[in-house]
This record gives C-alpha cells, sequence and structure tokens, in this order.
C-alpha cells in the first residue's frame, strides 16, 4: 500500500489562504449590506392619513304606510290586530321655529368620517327624530280577540273616545352606514362643489311609546323597540372647502317589538318616505386631505389627491 502524505503550508502560502478568506469575508459583507439596503428601499412608507369628519343638523317630514297593530294584552284576554291604520307626521318647524327648543322638531343628525385616499367612502351614524302618530278620527278593522272571545268588526279611533297611539317624542331611526361620495362637480379652488352621496345602514330603533288604548293608558317612555334597514340619497352643495348644505330623500323600513301597552305589548311593522334638509360642516383631520389640497388646474372640475 503506498501511503501519502502531506507537507504542512509554508508562510508563503498561509499567507495567501488568509488574503483569499479576507476576500471572501469582504465580499459577504458587501453582499449583505446589498441585501439590508434594498429591503430597507422596498419596505412600505409610512402611511399618509387623509381622514376627514363631517356633521349635519337638520330637520325631516316624511310619509308612512299603512301598517297592522298587534296588541297582545294577556291577562286581559286580549290578541288583536289594528288591520291597515294610518298615521302621520307632526313635523314642528313649520311653526314657531325659533320661538321653541330646536330639538322638538322633528330633526336628524349625520355624524361620519371620509376613510380612504379618495375621500369617497365613509362610515357614519345615521339618526332621524322622526313622529309617527296614528291619524285621529279614522275607522279600523279590529281582527282576533278581545275580553277571550273572537273579534271582527269595524271600530272607531279616536282620543275623544279615550284611543290615542304615539310615537311622538319619536319613532327614532338610528343607522350605521356605509357612504359613497361621486363628485360632480368642483371650481378649480375647491371653494365650492357638488357631490352626490348614497348611503346604506342598519340598527336599533328607540321610540318614545304613548298611548291610551280604548281607555287605558300605558307607562310611557323610551325604549328599545326594534330595527330598522334604511337607504339614503343626498345632493350636497360645499362652500368655502368647509360649509355645506344638503338635500336629501330616504326610505326606511322598521320593525318594532315589545312595545308598551297597558298591561301587554304591541308590535308592528311600516314603510317610511322621508325628505330632510340639513347644514353641515366638514373637518380634515391632517393636511393632506385632497379635498382641502392645492387648487386644481383651471380646466379641470375632477377632486384630484393633493400632491
Amino acid at each position: 500500500m503506498v501511503s501519502r502524505t502531506f507537507a504542512p503550508l509554508n508562510f508563503t502560502e498561509l499567507m495567501n489562504t488568509r488574503k483569499i478568506a479576507g476576500r471572501l469575508f469582504s465580499v459577504l459583507l458587501l453582499s449583505l449590506f446589498s441585501v439590508a439596503t434594498a429591503d430597507a428601499q422596498d419596505a412600505p412608507k409610512k402611511k399618509v392619513k387623509h381622514g376627514s369628519f363631517y356633521l349635519s343638523w337638520g330637520y325631516n317630514t316624511e310619509w308612512y304606510t299603512r301598517s297592522n297593530l298587534h296588541i297582545r294584552q294577556k291577562g286581559m284576554g286580549n290578541d288583536y290586530k289594528l288591520m291597515k291604520v294610518i298615521a302621520r307626521d307632526h313635523r314642528g318647524w313649520d311653526k314657531d321655529l325659533l320661538h321653541q327648543d330646536f330639538t322638538i322638531p322633528q330633526y336628524n343628525y349625520r355624524l361620519g368620517y371620509y376613510f380612504n385616499e379618495k375621500q369617497d367612502l365613509a362610515f357614519e351614524i345615521n339618526f332621524d327624530h322622526t313622529k309617527y302618530i296614528i291619524q285621529d278620527n279614522q275607522w279600523v278593522r279590529m281582527k282576533g280577540t278581545r275580553n277571550n272571545a273572537p273579534v271582527d268588526e269595524e271600530v272607531f279611533l279616536s282620543q275623544a273616545n279615550g284611543f290615542y297611539y304615539f310615537l311622538n317624542n319619536g319613532a327614532n331611526f338610528l343607522l350605521f352606514n356605509i357612504v359613497k361620495r361621486v363628485g360632480l362637480y368642483t371650481t378649480p379652488d375647491r371653494k365650492f362643489y357638488v357631490d352626490l352621496t348614497g348611503k346604506a345602514g342598519i340598527g336599533p330603533v328607540i321610540p318614545h311609546v304613548e298611548n291610551n288604548i280604548f281607555g287605558m293608558k300605558n307607562d310611557k317612555g323610551f325604549q328599545i323597540g326594534g330595527w330598522n334597514t334604511g337607504l339614503e340619497t343626498a345632493l350636497r352643495v360645499t362652500v368655502m372647502r368647509y360649509g355645506y348644505l344638503e338635500f336629501a330623500q330616504k326610505v326606511d323600513y322598521a320593525r318594532y317589538s315589545n312595545l308598551k301597552v297597558y298591561n301587554g305589548r304591541a308590535r308592528q311593522n311600516f314603510g317610511t318616505y322621508e325628505l330632510i334638509l340639513s347644514v353641515g360642516a366638514m373637518i380634515p383631520y391632517s393636511k393632506n386631505n385632497p379635498l382641502f389640497g392645492r387648487a386644481l388646474q383651471p380646466d379641470s372640475t375632477a377632486i384630484a389627491p393633493a400632491q
């Protein structure tokens, strides 16, 4: 068998080996530095805030669909429906508006936040203080059980005969909306622009229930009384960038349940068509808001983000 022996490296070869290792180490450091620099350049930039708040106050008028009022007073042997009752609103703002508290008439408020870069999407708290009053002096059909006996007859509803049914301190629709804004026109300096907004949402109803059912009064008061859902479109005219006037129409569907009546509960559901006129203000969250940035070019009518 042939044995092989290896001579140790001499000094010159050792130095050359160290030089090669040093060069490799330098190349490795440069590679790591290059990767780190590239990662830093590719890292996401700090997010720029573009949000804006808005709030408004206004007054409304509405029209209601006919509805069935279902009354249950178990201890009295009553479980009947008043069929297709007619109801009206009670505006309050069309008489002596400046001589009463501004929360007495039918009012509404909106509080929202535009959250995206284009400032055309928002979340909104939408509240309508609407009044629902069963029309006095009307004939309706009553069907079901009253005083433990079957009943199917026409009855006359009037306050003079001891019957009224009010959600007069509010049928009170509360909605949590998603909002979409579409810009229609703006001047180059952005001090005047016109928008169209669409809204959709769902939320609870918070009625103030007051009634006298055939001479028997309830303990009136506010309560959580069901839920509602609504769709709204509005035309908004903004002046001097911050203030606006808004005219809106809205449809709402509400289901009321467990409403307090004397020794029992009532439920009903109805649709509403509503007209609303409001004044409001826009409040930018940061200077980067595109609605409050630099002026547009003279030939432009679109709202473009600030540079």
